[in-house]
């Protein structure tokens, strides 16, 4: 049978019929439908870009020990110290030799103390930066400064988790880029992992050292919430383009269609208990505060693995201007097991090679006595630890005076830090720019000199 070529098709009918207002219709369902399916092709601003140079590191993990951990006691031994005892400090006060015992390990030798013998079996994994220092003896000032480049509240900028994700997006696009867990409310609060004059989406999660996310469960009809995020979407496209609206409506955007997402990762990632037995008792996970750190630490290397590009954990209490020496050992019995532990699971699992440890505080501590039983701040010179891609395995850059003083060789401020971690990423932190006010700024503002000398290969 021949076909019946004077009949209508369906979209003439819709031309023809009722002056052609059913075509109109058709024609808005089928644009609505292109721009969505655009919107979710096109490329987000949390996509992966390229680096500016050739990466060493994938992502980082910052073990940050606030308060200030005494390096005299910990990974900073100064024979002088200990035999200069008693007598008056270059700087005045009298001088407080360590009273735990160092001793040599690995084939790099690095003193470190008992207060740390997990960690001291890696010593040979370790990067030390001995000749840091920074501007303010504030906790509040200097943290924010460790974590964005300036000590002034009032000026405040982007967190380094912040600008890594600017630079180089995630390589995870179902989960944040970054996440910080357990970070102290009471020096700088969310300045420390905020994204400032950034894009909001570009500004850390933050989690409990439980790895409970508030206001992430999912809804029973996940269609619906679909169908009801497309539309809350569609009139934010809308209000981002009338004129003069606020720059925050791309972040909110991105922060729906990333946390709806994150409701069918995040809890079973966080969810620890689903680790072998074994694992958690090389971490040393107990139930209760005493578990905090090595929770922290399990979920780090997860998320790590997850690919979250920067991941910080925290540890608190380390101020000791008073009860020093008990405060050490519990403060160094709860981060030493876990902290070696994430080294070992990291190396096994093929991750260390592509992921850079940070261990350290804002500031360290002076060689004199505060009270009976303190030490006082010191920020002209203190180390940090790195391990993992990118950097020299045992290996020390820079160095302090001969009562850990002051830095005097390497002399790293924390513009030279951000500098080479950044570096180590891919980043140039002098390319590293995002204009704002007028002006180009960037995490290292005017300065940053780069510590090639303790990069591998």
């Amino acid at each position: 049978m021949l076909p019946n070529t004077n009949a209508l098709t369906r979209r003439q009918l819709l031309k023809t019929t009722s002056a052609g207002f059913g075509y109109l219709a058709l024609a808005g369902m089928i644009g609505e439908h292109a721009v969505k399916a655009e919107a979710r092709a096109k490329p987000g601003p949390l996509a992966p870009r390229a680096p500016h140079q050739p990466v060493k590191a994938k992502r980082i993990i910052f073990l940050f020990m606030s308060g200030s951990m005494s390096q005299l006691d910990t990974f900073e031994y100064k024979e002088r110290l200990q035999k200069d005892h008693g007598k008056e400090g270059p700087g005045g006060g009298t001088l407080t030799a360590s009273k735990f015992k160092f001793s040599r390990h690995g084939e790099s030798g690095a003193w470190i103390s008992e207060l740390y013998p997990h960690v001291a079996k890696h010593a040979d994994k370790l990067c030390f930066l001995r000749g840091l220092h920074t501007d303010t003896p504030a906790h509040p000032q200097a943290v924010i400064q460790l974590h964005t480049g300036t000590a002034l509240a009032s000026l405040v900028r982007p967190s380094l988790g912040a600008w890594l994700l600017y630079g180089l997006g995630t390589e995870n696009q179902d989960l944040p880029g970054y996440l910080t867990i357990n970070p102290p409310p009471d020096v700088g609060g969310a300045t420390n992992y905020g994204s400032a004059f950034l894009p909001a989406h570009f500004q850390g999660t933050r989690l409990s050292d439980t790895g409970f996310l508030p206001n992430l469960k999912a809804p029973g009809n996940l269609e619906l919430q679909r169908k009801q995020l497309d539309l809350l979407h569609a009139m934010n496209r809308d209000l981002a383009n009338v004129p003069g609206a606020p720059d925050e409506v791309e972040g909110v955007i991105q922060s729906f269609e990333l946390a709806f997402k994150m409701q069918a990762k995040i809890p079973e990632l966080l969810d620890i208990s689903k680790e072998p037995q074994k694992v958690l008792d090389a971490y040393g996970v107990k139930p209760g505060p005493a578990g905090s750190f090595a929770r922290q630490c399990v979920m780090a290397r997860r998320l790590s693995e997850a690919g979250v590009r920067f991941v910080e954990i925290c540890q608190p209490g380390w101020d000791h201007h008073n009860n020093l020496h008990k405060g050490l050992i519990a403060n160094a019995g709860a981060t030493d097991q876990a902290t070696a532990a994430l080294l070992t699971d990291l190396e096994q699992r093929g991750l260390l090679d592509e992921t850079l440890v940070l261990f350290g505080s804002e500031f360290g501590r002076l060689p004199t006595a505060q009270g009976v039983d303190g030490r006082d701040h010191n920020i002209t010179g203190y180390p940090m630890w790195l391990a993992g891609a990118g950097v020299k395995p045992g290996f020390s850059h820079g160095g302090t005076d001969e009562y850990g003083l002051k830095a005097v060789e390497g002399r790293m401020h924390m513009t030279d830090l951000h500098a080479t971690l950044l570096a180590l990423m891919g980043l140039d932190h002098e390319k590293l720019t995002y204009r704002y006010a007028g002006r180009d700024f960037r995490l290292t503002d005017v300065a940053g000199h780069v510590a090639t000398e303790i990069f591998s290969g």
